[in-house]
This record gives structure tokens, C-alpha cells and sequence, in this order.
């Protein structure tokens, strides 16, 4: 296993030196699960929630918080991003929403963390904007899926 990259010698944790790296596209995904009862999503696609539209609202905080992830994890770079998308699958059988987000940027270190950003905060919207209704929602499984660019290269989880 290779030596964490935050810590120095001594232990301590320090921003990572990127100085001189190269400026290379990179891309990374991450997924989560917004577990709900039946009634909670049918509540969602057909608009009715009384906080207003769930998915764009979740969809434009997802976004924001990728571009704001420097500022709420302690040892990440500000990053100029290219671009952010982030998706919802509902899934009625399951009674579920698969939240989906990647991130992209021609920079000189990776977007794992914003794209898991963009998706925990999107997934915590879709909480925020249905609690009212359902406090038993679930969010789930949020894990990186797959990151492309940069020195380590392609990654895809199984």
C-alpha cells in the first residue's frame, strides 16, 4: 500500500504539492442511493412536493457544491471545473433515486473529491426537500465509480 499523500513525514496532514504536476483532463463519477417509501417518490415525479421541483433543486445543489468542495474539505485545491453534471435515476420497483454526478477539469490534480461532493449534497437535498414526509429515507452506497486523468490513471469500481 502506498503512504497516505496529506501526511509529511513527521505525520502531519499538509496540502498536497501539485506545483509540478501537469495540467492534464480529468474526469471522475461518483453514485449514491436515496432509499424512500413508494409514496415519497411518487411524490417527486409528479412535481407535488410543497418545497417545489426535488430533482432540479437537488440537481442545482450538487452542482454548486462541486465547485465549493475546496472550501468544505480541508486539504483539497480550489479547482477551475469544466464541467459538473449530476443525474437522477428513480427506480419505482425499488422505490428508489440512483444520484449520479461527474465531474470534470484540465487541471493539475483529480476530481474524485467533487464529484462525491456534488452527489452526497445532492442526495441530502433530496432528504431536505422530502423530509417533511418521509424521515426514513436512506442514502446509500456513495462511492467513487470511476476517475480518469492524471499520473494513476483510469480507475472503474467493480
Amino acid at each position: 500500500m502506498s503512504r497516505l499523500t496529506h501526511l509529511d513525514a513527521e505525520g502531519n496532514a499538509h496540502m498536497v504539492d501539485v506545483s509540478e504536476k501537469h495540467v492534464t483532463s480529468r474526469t471522475a463519477t461518483a453514485r449514491a442511493l436515496v432509499e424512500m417509501q413508494p409514496a415519497t417518490l411518487a411524490l417527486i415525479l409528479e412535481g407535488k412536493a410543497k418545497k417545489g421541483d426535488v430533482i432540479a433543486t437537488a440537481r442545482i445543489a450538487g452542482i454548486m457544491a462541486a465547485k465549493k468542495t475546496h472550501e468544505l474539505i480541508p486539504l483539497c485545491h480550489p479547482l477551475m471545473i469544466s464541467r459538473v453534471t449530476v443525474d437522477f435515476a428513480p427506480d419505482t420497483q425499488a422505490s428508489t433515486i440512483e444520484v449520479s454526478a461527474t465531474v470534470k477539469v484540465e487541471g493539475k490534480t483529480g476530481v474524485e473529491m467533487e464529484a462525491l461532493t456534488a452527489c452526497s449534497v445532492a442526495c441530502l437535498t433530496l432528504y431536505d426537500m422530502c423530509k417533511a414526509v418521509d424521515r426514513s429515507m436512506k442514502i446509500a452506497n456513495l462511492r467513487l465509480v470511476e476517475k480518469a486523468g492524471g499520473k494513476s490513471g483510469h480507475f472503474t469500481a467493480e
